[in-house]
């Protein structure tokens, strides 16, 4: 009987530690609605960390839950929108920014592929014309050329 007690006080743990890991931190509202109001604002120009293709606001993830309530704490400190951007960009990088910043990087994203086209087409170009430079433009003889219009009469004749 000391087994089966010990055995189920053992399970009690497990299922007690257990649940407790299962319990995520849930937002804490300010009591402040200026505060509230901010941090629906800028949650909305942030990035989930975990889902990417959502916002901080949208985001029911805890990642996203311990980002609003650092956002909410900064902001209870008294830092501005543009601070705690600065801070969060510091920190994770400009990925965080639901709309990037537009910087030397992201021309280079946008427009690199457009410029490395070109340049390949003006490759294509310059090797297409150096080729035809190398072609030898040579006459028909007379003799060509009476076959030529034999063939084209012929194939003329097939086709009415």
């Amino acid at each position: 009987m000391t087994h089966s007690r010990l055995l189920a006080l053992l399970l009690l743990c497990l299922l007690s530690s257990f649940a407790t890991a299962q319990v995520q931190e849930q937002d804490r509202p300010s009591d402040d609605p200026v505060i509230e109001q901010r941090l629906a604002k800028l949650s909305h120009e942030l990035r989930c960390l975990q889902c990417q293709n959502q916002t901080l606001a949208d985001s029911p993830a805890g990642l996203a839950t311990d980002l609003r309530n650092e956002i909410r704490a900064q902001m209870k400190a008294g830092k501005s929108d543009e601070e705690i951007k600065t801070f969060l960009t510091q920190r994770y990088g400009d990925f965080i920014l639901y709309k990037p910043r537009v910087t030397f990087t992201t021309y280079l994203l946008w427009f690199g592929p457009f410029v490395l086209l070109l340049g390949g087409l003006y490759v294509l170009y310059l090797y297409i014309k150096q080729r035809r430079e190398l072609i030898p433009e040579q006459p028909l003889s007379a003799d060509e050329h009476r076959r030529a219009e034999e063939l084209l009469a012929a194939s003329g004749k097939e086709t009415t």
